[in-house]
């Protein structure tokens, strides 16, 4: 677990190795979401970037006979 410390501005510095991991660019948008006492960040990606991300995903659905 790594630990981060908020400067007087309230920033927050992204550990290297996390930033490269989650692939997290300069400049990069991260979405900031709370959740029963903690905070989430979510890099934003742009949409062009997304295409085929999805790639492989198994998409069989099992029905029951009554609805097929």
């Amino acid at each position: 677990m790594k630990a981060v410390t908020v400067s007087p501005k309230y920033q927050v510095v992204i550990p290297k190795d996390v930033r490269e991991s989650m692939g997290i660019v300069s400049g990069q948008k991260i979405q900031v979401l709370t959740y029963r006492n903690r905070i989430e960040l979510i890099p934003l990606r742009h949409i062009k970037k997304l295409r085929g991300f999805l790639k492989g995903i198994d998409t069989d659905v099992r029905r029951e006979k009554d609805r097929v």
